[in-house]
């Protein structure tokens, strides 16, 4: 896991998904545009089984921007992070957990699910560094990477990381509390030291 973190790889989901979700909003053509400006025509082709390189994914993420206008870009993004929170339910969480967390009281279900987050968070944040708050004193739960790799040399006017905002809300919402909200209020491609999630419910 953490040869993975430092030679920068990501799960493959990051790409498959946005390709599974970006022919519904331009047609299969503009789709393989994308991924050819991106330098990935491979993975358009053959969409990847195993962890990929974090500039391939920040390469994608990149020319889906330069392809789109900014609100849709940013609505391509959502999809295919819901998306991939909806492939981790039905591929990678195991049933009896996910069972368990929906029987726990919220507060205790999203401690878990946040440990779990954490665990993993190799295979996203690549060679970023995730790291999670707990609500005190009535503020939010509050998740963060630093260093993140898709954020690397984007210059943005509001936080660019919907990608991740929607698979972590999609993921809450049904393991924790349907009513589970996560606002980017920090991005580091807004300038701010690292990308930073509120999670409320």
């Amino acid at each position: 896991m953490a040869a993975a973190a430092t030679a920068g790889l990501i799960g493959p989901n990051a790409i498959t998904r946005i390709a599974k979700v970006l022919p519904a909003w331009r047609g299969t053509a503009f789709a393989e545009q994308v991924f050819e400006r991106a330098g990935l025509r491979q993975h358009w082709r053959q969409p990847p089984q195993g962890m990929v390189r974090q500039d391939d994914v920040r390469a994608l993420h990149r020319a889906l921007r330069e392809a789109m206008p900014a609100e849709e870009a940013a609505a391509v993004s959502r999809a295919a992070g819901r998306a991939t929170a909806d492939y981790l339910l039905a591929h990678r969480i195991p049933h009896a957990v996910q069972q368990v967390l929906k029987l726990l009281p919220a507060p205790l279900a999203a401690r878990a699910l946040v440990a779990a987050i954490t665990r993993h968070a190799w295979t996203f944040a690549g060679s970023g560094r995730f790291t999670a708050v707990p609500p005190r004193g009535g503020r939010p739960w509050v998740l963060e990477i630093r260093d993140n790799p898709l954020c690397r040399g984007l210059a943005s006017g509001v936080p660019a990381c919907d990608y991740y905002a929607a698979t972590f809300e999609r993921l809450f919402q049904v393991l924790v509390h349907r009513d589970s909200g996560i606002t980017e209020t920090a991005c580091e491609a807004c300038g701010d030291d690292a990308c930073r999630f509120e999670l409320r419910w």
